[in-house]
C-alpha cells in the first residue's frame, strides 16, 4: 500500500487531467504501468552501456593486435636483415677461399721455380761459353756437348712456359719498375732515354706476376 501510494502522489505533481481521473478510477492499474515504463528505461539503459562497452572493448583488442603486428613486423624485419648479412659474408667468405685455394694452385710452386731458375742460368752461361768457331766436326765431343746443351735449355723453357713461367728478356723496351731492376743509368747515343739498353740477368714471371725482375741498364739524358 504505501509502494502503491507513493506512485500516486508521483502521478498527482504531473498534474495531468487524464492522469487524474485514471488515478480516481484505478490506482494500482497506474502504478503497475508506470513501474514496467520505469523498467523498460532501465532495460534499454542498460543495453545502451552493454553496447558501448562491447564497442570500446573489440577498439580495445584490436589496438593490442595492431601493436603486437608491428612488433613481430619488426622483429621479421630484424630477422631477415640479420639472415642476409649472414648470407652476404659466407658468401664473401666462400669467394676469398677459393681465390686463396687458386692462389696457392697456381703459386705454390713459386719457390721451387726460383730454384729452377738458377739451372736456367747456368745452362744459359754454359751455352754462352762455347765459341762458336769451335763448334766443328773435327771437334766432335764439344759440338755434342753444346748441342746437348742447347736442347736441355730448350726443353726446360718449354717446362717453364707450360707451368705458367715466362722469361722477361726486355731489350728496347720501356723501363717498367715492376719488372726491371736498374742496375745502371747512363746515356747511349741513338737510344731513347728510359729504354732498356742492356740486359744483365734474364728475369721471370709466374703467372703475370713478377718471380724475378730482369737486371737492366737504362739509358737517360745525355
Amino acid at each position: 500500500m504505501a509502494a502503491v501510494a507513493q506512485c500516486v502522489r508521483g502521478a498527482l505533481r504531473s498534474r495531468s487531467p487524464l492522469l487524474s481521473f485514471a488515478l480516481r478510477t484505478s490506482p494500482r492499474q497506474l502504478c503497475v504501468a508506470r513501474q514496467q515504463k520505469n523498467t523498460g528505461q532501465n532495460l534499454e539503459e542498460d543495453q545502451s552501456q552493454s553496447q558501448n562497452e562491447q564497442k570500446v572493448e573489440p577498439s580495445s583488442a584490436e589496438k593490442m593486435v595492431t601493436e603486437e603486428k608491428a612488433k613481430l613486423e619488426e622483429q621479421l624485419k630484424e630477422v631477415t636483415d640479420k639472415y642476409k648479412r649472414a648470407l652476404a659474408d659466407a658468401e664473401n667468405v666462400r669467394q676469398r677461399s677459393q681465390k686463396l685455394v687458386e692462389e696457392a694452385k697456381l703459386y705454390g710452386i713459386q719457390s721451387f721455380c726460383k730454384d729452377l731458375l738458377e739451372v736456367a742460368d747456368i745452362l744459359e752461361k754454359a751455352t754462352e761459353s762455347v765459341p762458336k768457331d769451335e763448334i766443328k766436326d773435327e771437334n766432335p765431343h764439344l759440338k755434342s756437348l753444346y748441342e746437348g746443351l742447347v736442347m736441355t735449355e730448350v726443353q726446360i723453357q718449354k717446362v717453364f712456359k707450360k707451368h705458367g713461367l715466362l722469361r722477361l728478356n726486355p731489350v728496347g723496351a720501356k723501363f717498367d719498375p715492376y719488372e726491371h731492376e736498374a742496375l745502371f743509368h747512363a746515356p747511349m747515343e741513338g737510344k731513347e732515354p728510359g729504354t732498356i739498353a742492356l740486359v744483365s740477368k734474364i728475369g721471370y714471371k709466374l703467372h703475370g706476376r713478377t718471380l724475378r725482375p730482369a737486371l737492366v741498364g737504362v739509358v737517360k739524358d745525355a
